[in-house]
């Protein structure tokens, strides 16, 4: 195995969800953009996007940092093969909730850890199975309306007040959700050499 011992870690993401959920590993880590184009390939699938911008965004801050240890994350909500990514506005949103209600999506979480100089590179992916109830139009407004969850894939901050738009979550990682799968993440950083719980 390399040794990437003793570098220092990074997030590649500006996500506060993936920085707050990081934090609680309490190890010290920085943050930077990746500015990665997230454009989706001509017929590419959901887990094949979120597989490949994580992995993209690792890289682009490995390549800058090339000494570090560097984290890269990217979330897709998957309904029935159609990739739902941030709205962005209130009406995409609105249009999100309508599609995935009294459905089950797959939220398609995936992960990458990559130091560059220490020829360290994992990745992994998390999905997640969230079954929405069958809301009505009201219920989306007043959601929308008191979350606004337009940066939140698939419009469903479920960590909020999204959580009351849904029947069930099924998962083996329960913050993948979120943005980030600690379970998975915290596996790749032991393996490249970040110290969790004072060891290795």
């Amino acid at each position: 195995m390399p040794d990437t011992s003793n570098r220092k870690l990074i997030l590649g993401s500006t996500s506060v969800y993936r920085r707050e959920l990081l934090g609680r590993l309490n190890i010290p880590f920085t943050v930077e953009s990746p500015d990665v184009d997230e454009t989706p390939l001509p017929g590419e699938a959901p887990a094949a996007l979120a597989c490949r911008l994580a992995l993209a965004k690792a890289q682009a801050v490995a390549e800058r940092f090339p000494d570090c240890v560097v984290i890269g994350s990217d979330q897709v909500a998957d309904l029935d093969g159609q990739a739902l990514g941030k709205p962005g506005t209130h009406e995409r949103a609105v249009a999100q909730l309508r599609q995935m209600r009294g459905k089950t999506v797959v939220f398609q979480t995936a992960v990458a850890v990559v130091c560059k100089n220490g020829s360290f590179c994992q990745q992994a992916l998390a999905p997640v199975r969230v079954t929405f109830r069958a809301l009505d139009d009201a219920e989306i407004e007043t959601y929308l309306r008191l979350e606004q969850p337009y940066d939140c894939a698939g419009s469903a901050k479920s960590e909020g007040l999204g959580i009351i738009l849904l029947q069930s979550i099924e998962n083996d990682d329960p913050t993948a959700l979120v943005g980030l799968p600690l379970i998975r993440t915290s596996q790749m950083l032991r393996a490249a050499g970040i110290q969790l719980l004072g060891s290795t």
